[in-house]
């Protein structure tokens, strides 16, 4: 891999990510842009203990633009956009539209190929390996910045979850606090640890979960399963078998084989509605652990979280999707309506052939 860092016009970073050594990236952003002025602003919620990003600015962001507007498209003759060059393999750059920026941490996005009308699931292997290497570079370069405390990979897919724009691309995150997700985790780390006597929880569903019926998808080192308690639907857990705290922890061997397992993952997701429907709208998120102190959660390190990517879609059935409701969005009980089990059943019967 190689990496190349540049500046945009108004003074974000982009960075390219190449298969090639031999890449040069010189091309200039020629965009008549000002410098890029944010009002993020986080805010505390007193009952719930949690926080909440106030971004005004991102009001005006780019919204549904046609595909020969796409602002992720390579820049070509005189149709510019966020990428100043006429290719690439993979990009990250500042979000323009951040929701997060300056002290509140920060926002990027990352295009996984040039091509427009592609997915995830149509890159290559090698293309897949790259993208996770991005990851994991931005993860540990993030990581350093004095505003963050949590780094957070994913993909948004589909007009019904929300994207704006139809380019194949995820975000990255950098919270300048634990999230409220991971805090939940760590809170049931450290009872449990205290429980047991030391024993660690991921480690205990994992080894419950690889001995059950829910198992989609295993190869040496990952594994795949809809958890016994799964909150959407179609709700996938992907592990690596050796518990690390986050992406910088993967050995070469988990790295090598993960696209493999994730590619055939995200295959089979297109295929449970059938053929004659859309592409399946998820959300893929990588969990991995906090580079803050973690002194309020009593005993439990960065080495006790282990790393997992959660992917999960809003749609339940053919044509009809998964509305969070009053139980959900009201009081945070979720009501599935699809059992885990048959859902790990429907995943495994639509394997590659």
């Amino acid at each position: 891999m190689k990496k190349t860092s540049t500046r945009l016009a108004d003074g974000r970073e982009l960075v390219y990510y190449d298969l090639r050594d031999d890449t040069v990236r010189d091309a200039v952003d020629r965009r008549p842009l000002e410098r890029t002025v944010t009002t993020s602003e986080i805010r505390r919620d007193p009952l719930l203990g949690d926080s909440i990003a106030v971004a005004s600015h991102r009001q005006g962001r780019t919204y549904h633009p046609p595909a020969d507007q796409c602002p992720l498209c390579p820049s070509r003759g005189e149709r510019l956009s966020e990428i100043p060059d006429s290719s690439y393999d993979v990009v990250v750059f500042e979000n323009r539209f951040p929701s997060l920026a300056g002290d509140s941490g920060r926002c990027e996005v990352v295009c996984f190929t040039s091509d427009h009308d592609a997915s995830f699931a149509d890159l290559s292997e090698e293309q897949a390996r790259l993208v996770l290497d991005a990851w994991t570079d931005r993860t540990s370069e993030l990581s350093h910045l004095p505003s963050v405390e949590q780094v957070f990979c994913f993909e948004n897919r589909g007009a019904e979850i929300g994207v704006t724009l139809g380019h194949p691309h995820g975000q990255i995150y950098a919270y300048p606090f634990t999230t409220p997700r991971t805090a939940l985790m760590l809170r049931s780390l450290a009872a449990h640890k205290d429980a047991t006597g030391g024993e660690n929880l991921f480690d205990a569903v994992l080894a419950e979960e690889l001995a059950g019926e829910r198992v989609v998808l295993e190869s040496e080192r990952w594994v795949a399963f809809v958890p016994y308690a799964a909150h959407w639907p179609y709700e996938v857990h992907l592990y690596p078998k050796r518990r690390v705290p986050d992406l910088l922890g993967l050995d070469e061997a988990a790295r090598t084989e993960f696209p493999q397992v994730y590619l055939e993952l995200l295959r089979r997701f297109d295929r449970i509605f059938g053929e004659d429907e859309p592409p399946t709208p998820y959300i893929a998120a990588w969990h991995q652990a906090p580079f803050g102190q973690l002194e309020e959660f009593d005993g439990v390190t960065r080495d006790d979280f282990a790393l997992h990517l959660e992917l999960f879609t809003i749609r339940r059935t053919s044509g009809k999707l998964k509305f969070l409701a009053g139980s959900e969005s009201g009081m945070n009980v979720f009501i599935n309506d699809v059992p885990p089990e048959r859902a790990a059943e429907r995943l495994r019967e639509v394997a590659s052939s």
